[in-house]
């Protein structure tokens, strides 16, 4: 158990230092006239076990335990800024549901400007 708590220490430490907003939101740089500036997607992950047991044949008892870690980062798109004028662009083009749900907001905005001209 001390070994398990060292290691939730060491990876609790781990993340302090690299799971920051500068990891998260990466820093800005300038592509012509746009400002850029990336943002990162971050997961974790923890699994372990542990067991006992006693051998039939040699009477002798046994135990055993694991563990493991797992953390991922990649890009999820930018935030692109020119002027007044702030857009969030996606490194990954969304497919089906989720596709539906990113252009709502696009699709209200334009039924609305219709019913207003309409209205005029």
């Amino acid at each position: 158990m001390e070994n398990l708590n060292e290691i939730i220490g060491k990876v609790t430490e781990f993340l302090k230092s690299e799971a920051r907003t500068e990891t998260i939101i990466g820093k800005p740089f300038k592509l012509g006239e746009y400002d850029c500036i990336p943002v990162m997607s971050v997961g974790l992950g923890f699994g372990g076990g542990m067991g006992e047991g006693k051998d039939k044949k040699t009477e002798n008892n046994g135990t055993g335990a694991g563990g493991g870690v797992g953390i991922g980062m990649g890009p999820v798109g930018f935030l692109v800024a020119k002027g007044d004028e702030i857009q969030f662009v996606p490194t990954k083009t969304s497919q089906g549901l989720n596709a539906v749900f990113e252009k709502l907001p696009d699709l209200i905005e334009k039924l609305s400007d219709k019913f207003k001209k309409e209205k005029v």
